[in-house]
């Protein structure tokens, strides 16, 4: 392992639409690390996403930090990489060139289908509370609410136009992915060259805390 006289600055993004909290149980060895929280802003109606992760790249104070990107923020950690040097660059439960993308987005794309889901809706919590019934689904909904904060209308057109639209060409060099074999969002039939979590679905960064506070830090000092 390597030892830096000075700690490390590891930046974590939410995926889409998501809180800072999916990170409460993601923990680093306050001995080399130290954890910076990114958190969603609410973006021009028609802003590109390079003006956008110039402007989060802004948001970074320390010099050649790593990034961690869950789901959407993935993608825009990656983005931001471009206008910042980093460590390292990693991504969790995303994707990280257009054709790992699961092909109904590319159907979504062509026929613009995303246009017509009502995201308007999903500002309101309390509507989906009032369809709530049984145990399991219950929870699942508690979950929601408390780890999907962000519920602007204009975020989340803005969030799900970019996702479907997204292209990258040229993929980080120190870029390091991590997937889940159950993620139903981003199959990991899709993907290549990644490290995967046995068992571990699209919220891997909650339900499987434990193993990414083992893996994180080796990948963060590995050369």
């Amino acid at each position: 392992m390597e030892i830096n006289a000075n700690k490390i600055p590891v930046y974590f993004m939410p995926g889409m639409a998501a809180s800072p909290a999916i990170f409460e149980r993601v923990h680093l060895p306050d001995a080399l690390f130290t954890k910076h929280l990114l958190a969603w802003e609410i973006p021009n109606k028609k802003e590109h996403l390079a003006s956008y992760a110039r402007s989060m790249a802004n948001k970074i104070r320390h010099h050649n930090p790593v990034l961690v990107g869950v789901s959407f923020g993935g993608i825009l950690v990656q983005e931001i990489s471009k206008y910042i040097p980093t460590r390292k660059v990693i991504i969790i439960s995303s994707v990280k060139h257009q054709n790992e993308l699961p092909k109904k987005f590319k159907f979504v794309q062509l026929t613009k289908a995303h246009k017509l889901f009502p995201t308007g809706l999903v500002a309101n919590i309390e509507i989906l509370h009032g369809l709530a019934f049984g145990e399991t689904f219950q929870k699942k909904l508690n979950m929601y609410e408390r780890y999907l904060s962000v519920r602007d209308k204009t975020y989340l057109d803005w969030a799900i136009e970019t996702l479907v639209n997204w292209e990258q060409t040229n993929i980080p060099k120190n870029l390091i992915h991590i997937q889940g074999t159950e993620d139903k969002v981003f199959p990991i039939a899709n993907i290549s060259n990644c490290i995967p979590i046995e068992g571990g679905g699209h919220a891997m960064v909650i339900t499987h805390a434990g193993i990414l506070n083992e893996l994180l830090p080796e990948m963060i000092l590995k050369t």
